[in-house]
């Protein structure tokens, strides 16, 4: 029986299997809750499941609450008056009684829901709570003040408040370090999307090449597999193009106005032209901020208030240069931004008349060079960290990073796409490693011999080179000539299989 739908909550067990098979992988953060929900002790308990959109939060906390008997209740946009009506409600219908009279503010509310654990450990889940935080800013006092209250001996209480939010500002800030909700919180969750490995799986993918490409796309976002392209997977390599045009590139499809939706949703339509213009500079190749402002003919503080918006509602991150770590790089999150801003956005107007197969046929280069080959390099750092055993490079606890040097006399340029330090706090770590990856190009001694160029001239600004492993990446393969040097140990060489399969 299903408790979110008015099973009686002193009838619920927990049922730790319950698990949908919808709900692809997420097993850590499912037994997470499930233990945090039923947790027998005395004492009402505080957490908080945080997410970008479509990651499947939702999903999760309604199987919780289903698994577990407990109650879930999701914010809208709304008036205060409306969101206590529609919580009235659902509050009856959870219980079995009549509607209560009109609460008359959130106190009233939260007092009457946090009751619901007076019997039994009981998830009380408010979903999308910065939609009510929007329409009533107290409620996060009310509920600090409800939570001190029930701390007071005899805690008999056992309610578990889990507040569900994707809107990221709005969760930072409540859950700051410094807040009053994180000063009684118990549990933080962050939903994170699926890695490329767990995205090939969501899929049905086995052929790596394939999973990469469709990875490049759609990225680890669960809902992209079956609310948005209604269950299309590519059958191989060969229907990938078909694929493209009949889905991310189809006006007819959710995916194919997602991106645009994203930015907006994501960041509540602050300065939307100018989020679109940095995105569309991150996909032509500009990372620094300085190459940003240039890109949008702009001065610097212009660039940066758009950059802060899309940073603070999780659309980009921050990378230091592996080589010179001053230098900091803007990448986006969401693999299907950079497909966006880089094929689909400056050929819309085509796109909307129909022309899906010729539009992907003039925009497969770019597809290669702007989409496809950061995200390998992306993906090859991604393989660095979380799966690369510590034979690869000699340590475990590593992290990967672009990282170039500056060198005007250089004419094959000093860039290296997977730089591998030790992990080591907040410093630089030792380096072990400096690679090149290539997408779309097969690898050669001419890779080698740029990568000890690289190496040399390291030496030369004093760095300590002797534990460096060279690396090469590629998704095309290598030549004898790197074969013979791997196996005399000269080099590493990592391919798509060994990305997708191996350590």
């Amino acid at each position: 029986m299903n408790a979110v739908h008015g099973q009686r909550p002193q009838m619920a067990v927990p049922d730790l299997s319950a698990k949908p098979d919808r709900l692809f992988d997420r097993e850590d953060e499912w037994s997470t809750l499930i233990a945090f929900s039923s947790d027998p002790h005395a004492g009402t308990r505080l957490g908080a499941v945080v997410g970008r959109p479509r990651q499947g939060k939702t999903l999760l906390l309604e199987s919780v609450a289903r698994a577990t008997g407990g109650f879930y209740f999701c914010g809208q946009e709304a008036t205060e008056a409306e969101s206590l009506r529609r919580l009235g409600e659902e509050y009856a219908r959870y219980r079995q009684v009549a509607p209560p009279s009109h609460w008359r503010d959130w106190k009233e509310a939260i007092d009457a829901l946090l009751a619901l654990g007076d019997s039994r450990a009981l998830p009380v889940i408010i979903d999308s709570f910065p939609d009510l935080v929007a329409a009533s800013p107290a409620l996060t006092s009310v509920i600090h003040g409800a939570l001190r209250r029930l701390e007071r001996p005899p805690q008999v209480n056992r309610a578990r408040l889990i507040l569900g939010g994707s809107t990221a500002p709005v969760m930072n800030r409540l859950f700051a370090p410094s807040s009053q909700l994180e000063a009684v919180s118990g549990l933080k969750l962050d939903l994170q999307p699926l890695d490329f490995r767990k995205a090939a799986q969501l899929w049905g993918i086995d052929d790596p090449e394939l999973a990469f490409r469709v990875y490049a796309v759609v990225g680890g976002t669960p809902a992209y597999r079956h609310d948005y392209v209604g269950g299309d997977v590519p059958v191989d390599r060969n229907d990938f193009d078909a694929w493209v045009c009949r889905t991310v590139l189809n006006p007819r499809t959710p995916l194919f106005r997602e991106a645009r939706h994203l930015v907006d949703e994501e960041t509540g339509h602050q300065s939307p032209g100018a989020c679109h213009s940095v995105l569309a500079a991150l996909a032509a190749g500009c990372a620094t901020q300085g190459e940003i402002a240039a890109f949008l003919g702009q001065q610097l503080s212009d660039a940066s208030r758009a950059l802060a918006v899309l940073r603070e509602n999780g659309l980009l991150r921050l990378e230091h240069d592996g080589l010179r770590p001053a230098v900091v790089r803007h990448r986006p999150t969401d693999q299907l931004l950079a497909f966006e801003h880089a094929v689909a956005r400056p050929r819309r107007t085509a796109l909307e008349q129909g022309s899906a197969e010729a539009v992907w046929e003039e925009a497969r280069t770019d597809f290669n060079s702007l989409v496809a080959a950061p995200q390998f390099a992306q993906t090859c750092r991604d393989w660095v960290v979380h799966f690369a055993s510590p034979d690869s490079f000699g340590a475990d606890h590593l992290s990967a990073s672009y990282g170039s040097l500056g060198d005007p006399s250089s004419t094959s340029g000093h860039e290296a796409e997977v730089v591998v330090r030790k992990r080591d706090g907040h410093k630089t770590g030792a380096l072990l490693s400096v690679g090149i990856a290539r997408w779309h190009t097969g690898m050669d001694i001419h890779h080698l011999q740029r990568l000890h160029s690289i190496l040399g001239a390291l030496a030369a600004q004093g760095e300590d080179v002797s534990r460096v492993r060279p690396a090469l990446y590629s998704a095309s393969g290598f030549s004898p000539e790197l074969h013979a040097a791997e196996a005399r140990d000269e080099v590493v060489l990592i391919d798509l299989e060994r990305l997708y399969r191996g350590a």
